[in-house]
């Protein structure tokens, strides 16, 4: 992430991340910090290409590449656009970054830790969750990477995800397990 600040110029992007992770009042998510950071890119590329954005443009144009909830002819002319401006867009997605990197990012580049008030179970349980998919996330690549250097497995460039949904089925709603404990409630509640 530090070659990207660079690259990119986001310069005092570090700094405002770990402040946003860290401040109690206030606090980010390491998914919604991030969405914020790749939004950052998103926006340098753009104008590093003389793209002139309207106010809400750039965060559009990352959820129609990035989101579950797009249909597929919106995210191609999302990505139309920008080959069209100049943007390698196949490039710039792989530089997203996701909230694993940001986490490695704070802690060990930057030496910040978040410490939740041991009192809230929901940012404790959250934090554990982060931990158990990092880890399965980690386990699952090394397997691969192993299968894959022992001729078992035929794959190509690779990367892993751990996605973890949970559905009311009262109000029949779905979400990521870590928006569901961030949100505190699903739609059920009034």
């Amino acid at each position: 992430m530090g070659r990207l600040i660079d690259e990119y110029d986001l310069q005092g992007l570090g700094a405002e991340m770990e402040r946003r992770w860290t401040d109690d009042e206030d606090r980010w998510s390491l998914r919604d910090l991030a969405d914020h950071f790749n939004q950052a890119v998103l926006e340098a590329a753009m104008e590093a290409n003389g793209v002139q954005t309207l106010d809400g443009e750039v965060e559009n144009t990352y959820r129609l590449l990035n989101s579950d909830d797009v249909g597929s002819a919106d995210r191609t002319r999302a990505r139309r656009r920008l080959e069209r401006d100049g943007i390698d867009v196949d490039r710039l997605q792989d530089e997203f970054v996701t909230y694993q990197a940001i986490r490695s990012y704070l802690t060990k580049y930057r030496d910040a830790e978040y410490t939740p008030d041991e009192t809230d179970p929901l940012e404790r349980e959250i934090t554990n969750i982060q931990q158990l998919r990092g880890r399965v996330d980690s386990v699952t690549e090394g397997k691969l990477e192993q299968l894959q250097s022992s001729g078992a497995l035929d794959i190509g460039t690779f990367r892993t995800l751990v996605d973890v949904r949970v559905v009311c089925e009262d109000c029949n709603t779905q979400y990521d397990v870590l928006e569901l404990l961030e949100s505190g409630s699903c739609d059920c509640a009034p």
